[in-house]
């Protein structure tokens, strides 16, 4: 009996301290949970905007399959399967298209990184803070400027009569600019670059001033030079960076910047050889022919196109470098 008395007191013991480490765990969370709740409230308005903005019109993947008819919804229209895509891909436009957002996104993601680092190195050499605080708004400016307002600025130097390029500089040998289908990857890709470095460089600025000045101190007391810095300490510190945005680069391979491609050259029929992109092709079709369930084909491929890119990718880094893969 004094056996059993003992066995069940210890047993009640037991009981008592994992009811007290219960307890304790709870006030803990609890504790905890306090603690998180202003920085949840801080996080509430932007989840709430990724819903409404990412997540609900994901229930419109249902028009790429269907012929809407207003009259009855969405829902109660009826089902095309993928005639939808059939008829993106069928029209004599679609090579010119998938090349140009192709070939422009290929260039300008290689050559954008390469001008980004470029000018971040350049503004990380700045000594002078004064002087840095200056230009970091001037570069930064152009990628405020609404396309409207981009395609005026363009139309300015390019217009044939009083353009800046024509009327001061070419003279008598005056070219049409918005009729010549052939200058316009390079006028697109300049005009780019223009308006997005100053804000890509930014992350990398960002990132160089997380670099810890001493090894830059080292290599100097080693007889590194500048270049030598750069290429040993600073690249290679980067590369995460760049290999994260160059993966999220991949995944709107297939997208297109609708306002450069579609305000700047004006709509000029003359230029769809090197202007039309699958987004302004799209929204031409939409409006001649009011076909919105190819419209929500045509995102729907670029969706799924650019998800499958970034797995692959991400796969391939992983391969060769598995600490600077995105997951």
């Amino acid at each position: 009996m004094p056996n059993l008395e003992n066995k069940n007191s210890a047993q009640t013991a037991v009981s008592q301290y994992d009811d007290i480490l219960k307890s304790r765990k709870k006030s803990r969370r609890a504790n905890e949970f306090r603690k998180t709740i202003p920085m949840l409230l801080m996080m509430l308005p932007g989840m709430i905007y990724l819903i409404c903005n990412n997540y609900l019109p994901m229930f419109g993947i249902l028009i790429a399959f269907k012929k809407v008819n207003f009259s009855v919804g969405i829902i109660k229209s009826p089902w095309v399967g993928l005639d939808n895509f059939e008829f993106l891909f069928a029209t004599k436009d679609a090579w010119i298209m998938i090349r140009n957002t192709l070939a422009y996104n290929i260039v300008w993601i290689i050559l954008g990184m390469i001008i980004a680092v470029f000018v971040a190195l350049c503004m990380a050499e700045i000594s002078s803070r004064r002087i840095a605080k200056v230009i970091q708004p001037i570069i930064c400016f152009p990628s405020m400027v609404s396309a409207v307002i981009l395609s005026f600025i363009v139309y300015a130097f390019l217009s044939t009569s009083y353009g800046f390029i024509n009327k001061s500089i070419l003279g008598e040998n005056a070219i049409n600019w918005y009729a010549s289908a052939k200058y316009w990857p390079v006028i697109l890709t300049i005009v780019h670059f223009w308006q997005s470095t100053g804000q890509s460089s930014i992350i990398y600025m960002a990132s160089i001033g997380g670099i810890d000045k001493g090894l830059y101190e080292a290599a100097r007391i080693d007889g590194a030079s500048k270049i030598r810095q750069i290429w040993h300490i600073t690249l290679p510190l980067l590369r995460p960076v760049m290999t994260l945005l160059l993966l999220l680069s991949v995944g709107r391979i297939f997208n297109s910047d609708f306002g450069l491609f579609y305000q700047v050259p004006l709509g000029s029929g003359l230029l769809y050889s090197t202007t039309q992109t699958i987004d302004t092709y799209v929204y031409r079709a939409l409006l001649e022919l009011n076909n919105i369930g190819m419209s929500s084909a045509a995102s729907v491929f670029q969706a799924v196109i650019g998800f499958v890119l970034v797995i692959l990718s991400n796969w391939l880094v992983r391969v060769v470098d598995k600490d600077n893969a995105l997951f």
